[in-house]
């Protein structure tokens, strides 16, 4: 049934392709919400015009076009999925009754309205322990919980026996975000030695890294990078048997259409926020404390350094063939291979396969705190009760004893801290997280945002405290 409402809708998201392949499935909610109600997404017109007819119903115009286009009518809401200060200009500037996201006001003044927008903008640099993805906190602000439970994802194709070909894509938006050719190189003889076919994909930006993989590999291989658009890309990928990628938007363009991912984690990403959304595509990535980092601050980037090409080619090798049964529980010494599922809420979660290959004092704790904090903040919002966040600090309790108590500590550091600067009047600044252990700093990240984005008034402050007070009851006794 048509909404009552007509007022459109708009969506800004003028980042990257990956972005905008992961604000579909908000695109593909908003038509359940409100069908028959006009939806425009501001986007890149070089990513938008290639991938529209893979997009959820909606029109594209370009940033430069939208003030004529969209600012002389009035808005339902207007959602800003985008960074870029021209984006929430933007977003202040359509008339609409409800604005998300970075939103500039007539005086130039950015700030983040919706609070999964800004739990988002509080976990930058530091989403050590965030396990949302961003597909969701596009969306959870303005779509139903419910409605997310209910919808149901295709599974990705499956490979069998006589499949063998291998999409390897060479490239990503960083340097430290890929393998180097050498390493593709390597991949390559090992495919081709368990009777795959490796097939170098990649944009115009990775033709020297495609020449240069297929050189040093020493044996014949088809290398298409710079020679297909992403129509031809997507169309090509409905023939292959699976897609050995980084963290890119191919990536994600994959996953939308159905084509099965072995995402290679390594570099500043997180596999929680950004890797393939649907269920049933995986991730591998090495085995380091450091992993999911927003930004490298080694010498060197170890995660990108430690891949394995004969250990990649075992993984892709079973998955080509459809064997991931014999995925479970494998041991591949030195890494993780994680599978993407969908939990009773309908939000996305990383599943582990692998066996850690080795003797550990208990539960992974990171994963734990990770946990924790999930809970914790799907409470705040109002996505389940307090049973949740009471339970994964018991869990925390039970598999890492000394880390529970760790943490409930620091959280004793956080409300003096934080005390302190609301007693003398004084806004914490960008630094006030970053003091703090790093199982500590979603919620002082969090309340650090929150404070700065309202100036400090009393109605921020007074939701500061009583967030850290419901938190640290979680450790009471």
């Amino acid at each position: 049934m048509a909404d009552a409402d007509t007022r459109p809708i708009a969506v800004i998201q003028t980042q990257r392709m990956g972005d905008l392949l992961l604000t579909y499935p908000l695109l593909l909610w908003l038509a359940r919400c409100h069908p028959g109600r006009p939806v425009t997404v501001v986007a890149e017109a070089g990513f938008a015009g290639p991938l529209a007819q893979i997009s959820p119903r909606a029109d594209y115009v370009s940033l430069e076009q939208a003030r004529e286009r969209l600012g002389n009518r009035e808005h339902s809401l207007v959602i800003n999925l985008g960074i870029r200060p021209e984006a929430a200009r933007l977003a202040g500037e359509i008339p609409a009754e409800t604005r998300l996201g970075p939103v500039a006001d007539a005086g130039g003044i950015i700030r983040v309205r919706g609070d999964w927008q800004l739990y988002r903008a509080s976990v930058v640099h530091l989403n050590r322990h965030s396990r949302y993805h961003w597909a969701e906190l596009n969306a959870l602000d303005v779509v139903p919980a419910g409605l997310i439970a209910k919808t149901t994802w295709p599974e990705p194709r499956q490979g069998g026996p006589g499949r063998r070909t291998v999409g390897l894509f060479v490239g990503a938006s960083q340097p430290g975000k890929h393998p180097a050719p050498a390493f593709f190189a390597d991949l390559i003889r090992e495919l081709a030695r368990r009777g795959l076919t490796p097939v170098l994909l990649g944009g115009p930006g990775e033709t020297a890294l495609g020449d240069e993989a297929a050189r040093l590999s020493g044996v014949p291989v088809a290398n298409l990078c710079g020679k297909l658009g992403l129509k031809e890309l997507a169309l090509l990928g409905q023939e292959m048997d699976l897609l050995v990628s980084p963290d890119t938007g191919p990536m994600h363009l994959a996953a939308w259409t159905g084509w099965r991912v072995l995402n290679l984690s390594i570099g500043p990403v997180s596999a929680h926020e950004t890797g393939p959304y649907q269920p049933g595509h995986f991730v591998l990535r090495p085995r380091l404390s450091c992993r999911g980092c927003w930004a490298c601050l080694r010498s060197s980037v170890v995660c990108r350094d430690r891949l394995d090409a004969a250990r990649v080619a075992y993984v892709a090798a079973r998955l080509a063939r459809g064997e991931d049964t014999r995925l479970g529980g494998a041991r591949i010494p030195g890494f993780e291979l994680l599978r993407t599922v969908m939990d009773e809420n309908g939000l996305r979660r990383l599943e582990p396969l692998s066996l850690t290959g080795q003797a550990g004092p208990g539960p992974d704790g990171r994963e734990l705190v990770g946990a924790f904090w999930r809970a914790v903040f799907g409470h705040i919002f109002g996505l389940w009760d307090a049973a949740a966040p009471r339970s994964a600090a018991a869990a925390l309790a039970a598999g890492q004893p000394a880390l529970h108590a760790a943490l409930g500590r620091g959280l004793v550091r956080l409300g003096g801290a934080l005390g302190r600067d609301l007693r003398r009047g004084r806004v914490p600044d960008a630094s006030f997280a970053a003091a703090f252990a790093p199982g500590v700093r979603p919620l002082a990240g969090y309340l650090e945002r929150l404070l700065q984005n309202s100036d400090g008034d009393r109605a921020s402050r007074l939701v500061s405290l009583a967030l850290l007070e419901r938190t640290a009851a979680l450790f009471a006794g």
